[in-house]
């Protein structure tokens, strides 16, 4: 065993740690406070040992993506990498959704209580509902929101209510359009890291983002739509940085807006934005005028909305005395700031964990060409040693590595700063997979991938299969 799979071993080892440690301590503050208001924790869930429609297909694009993901990534054209990581992505989520059946697993999950369809009917005068909308947010007063209405700026309830205005009635529709959208995040990733970090680490990490545990969460998931309208606005920002054309900027502005009119604590994604303003080449330093059309952009959503009567901040703020209202009043901050890293871990998992130790490495990395050597070494000796592994590939440009290391710290430093909030405490498992998706790219400096794939897949099912989630 090399220095190098020891220290990947180690970082698992310790996430493993933290996930057991948030599940008996969880498990005993929940049986003795009652206060935690999750069943199964530090997820939402109910403990189920099942199966489903969805167990077969989901054990297939598991096999297959192991035995073939990474032969396929490295070798398929890039046009031909993004339809298929799509597809893949999509028959991954899709297969683990109906594990719970069509009714449960999908139609069922965006119809209930605190979901958005349940208030379609409220938004037959869509300008009239943006006016009133803050007016319904805090709990009290007749016709308050459900909690996931309340809980989102209106442009997340607005495109469901657009779904249905289009003949695309129900459960069944909406749950499909989360589905095939929010899969697309994972082409958005490869697009951004291929422009920021080379083709090589983006082909390389392609396998992981569609093997992602987070998949569990993103089927049927608002947060899945969520998370991939965020990806593309990161995706054509980082075309626009490395001198695509500035009407890349003005999209990824009119993306950014929507995001933060779909969620509010995307707003977080403007650090992993100067992120990307500083890795890309021609950025605003080389090329200012770049701020024009992505600020132009971005103005689009909050001036639209601001002249429908819908003030965000107003909105948010009143948010806050919804949130403290209900059950996160009463969860316990000191157990849910890092109970919920635990969440993280489930829905990235141990491949990334080992990545993200990687990722430290490449940052702190200062020392000279012949140790970046003898580790890239390291690293395809640890992927000859694995006979099921194809041959490596050479291995990237150390800038390259450090440019995915520092895009990738971006996400990790907006995730932990959603959790220091106080406003993410529990569900993160669902509420943070925008931020998730960028941390899997980590996986890319892994060698090995495809028992690190597998170790991906199976936590994927196990999850799936022995726990029932819900939100």
């Amino acid at each position: 065993m090399t220095r190098n799979l020891r220290r990947d071993l180690y970082a698992v080892g310790a996430a493993a740690l933290l996930v057991s440690l948030a599940v008996l301590i969880g498990r005993r503050i929940e049986d003795t406070r009652h206060t935690l208001f999750v069943h199964w924790p530090p997820v939402l869930a109910e403990w189920d040992p099942h199966v489903g429609p969805g167990t077969p297909a989901a054990l297939a694009v598991a096999v297959a993506a192991v035995g073939y993901g990474p032969v396929l990534a490295a070798r398929l054209s890039w046009r031909t990498l993004l339809p298929t990581a799509w597809a893949a992505a999509l028959a991954w989520i899709l297969s683990l959704a109906l594990v719970d059946g069509w009714q449960q697993g999908v139609a069922g999950k965006l119809t209930s209580h605190n979901e958005y369809l349940r208030v379609i009917g409220r938004f037959h005068d869509i300008p009239a509902a943006l006016r009133d909308f803050d007016q319904h947010i805090v709990s009290g007063p007749p016709g308050y929101w459900p909690a996931h209405v309340a809980g989102h700026p209106p442009l997340a309830t607005v495109t469901f209510v657009l779904l249905d205005r289009v003949g695309l009635h129900g459960g069944g529709w909406a749950g499909m359009w989360c589905i095939t959208v929010g899969a697309t995040g994972c082409v958005a990733v490869l697009i951004a890291v291929r422009a920021l970090a080379g083709e090589e680490l983006a082909r390389r990490a392609a396998p992981f983002l569609v093997l992602a545990p987070a998949a569990v969460w993103q089927g049927t998931s608002a947060d899945g739509y969520f998370a991939a309208v965020a990806a593309w606005a990161v995706a054509l920002l980082a075309l626009a940085v490395t001198g695509r054309s500035l009407w890349w900027a003005a999209g990824s502005g009119l993306l950014f807006g929507l995001t933060c009119y779909l969620s509010y604590g995307l707003t977080l994604f403007a650090l992993i934005a100067v992120a990307v303003l500083g890795l890309g080449r021609y950025g605003p330093r080389r090329r200012p005028l770049l701020l024009l059309p992505l600020l132009a952009g971005l103005a689009v959503w909050p001036l639209v909305l601001a002249l429908m009567g819908f003030n965000w901040w107003e909105a948010y703020r009143l948010l806050v005395i919804r949130y403290y209202q209900g059950v996160g009043g009463i969860r316990p901050y000191g157990y849910w700031v890092w109970a919920n890293l635990a969440c993280t871990v489930l829905i990235t998992g141990p491949a990334t964990a080992a990545g993200l130790r990687r990722t430290a490495g490449e940052l702190l990395r200062r020392r000279g060409r012949k140790a970046e050597d003898a580790e890239d070494a390291e690293d395809a000796q640890e992927a000859a040693a694995t006979a099921t592994a194809p041959a490596p590939a050479p291995a990237p440009a150390p800038a390259a590595r450090f440019r995915l290391a520092v895009l990738v710290s971006a996400a990790l430093l907006a995730l932990i700063a959603a959790d220091l909030s106080g406003m993410s405490k529990a569900e993160t498992e669902r509420i943070w997979l925008p931020f998730a998706l960028w941390l899997l790219p980590a996986c890319a400096f892994l060698s090995g991938a495809r028992a690190w794939l597998a170790a991906q897949a199976v936590l994927a099912l196990l999850l799936n299969h022995l726990l029932l989630t819900g939100w």
